[in-house]
């Protein structure tokens, strides 16, 4: 099986194509993704816009690097 690496600004703008009446089964098959992959992706990223991916992510790193300094 093929493994692509599927940004995250491709996933909200796929989300967005959905939302806006895409087939769903369409937007699983172009990015080559199961069903279940693009339904987390919902949960995870629904209603976000390009800002709140980018806070999403620095907010994600600052936790690793916090976790990291701090870990036992």
């Amino acid at each position: 099986m093929k493994h692509s690496i599927i940004t995250e600004a491709q996933i909200v703008k796929a989300i967005k194509e959905y939302e806006g009446g895409r087939e769903f089964n369409d937007l699983c098959r172009e990015l080559g993704v199961h069903k279940s992959t693009f339904y987390n992706w919902r949960k995870k990223y629904a209603g976000m816009d390009s800002q709140e991916l980018k806070r999403l992510k620095e907010m994600e790193e600052e936790n690793r690097k916090l976790k990291h300094m701090y870990a036992p």
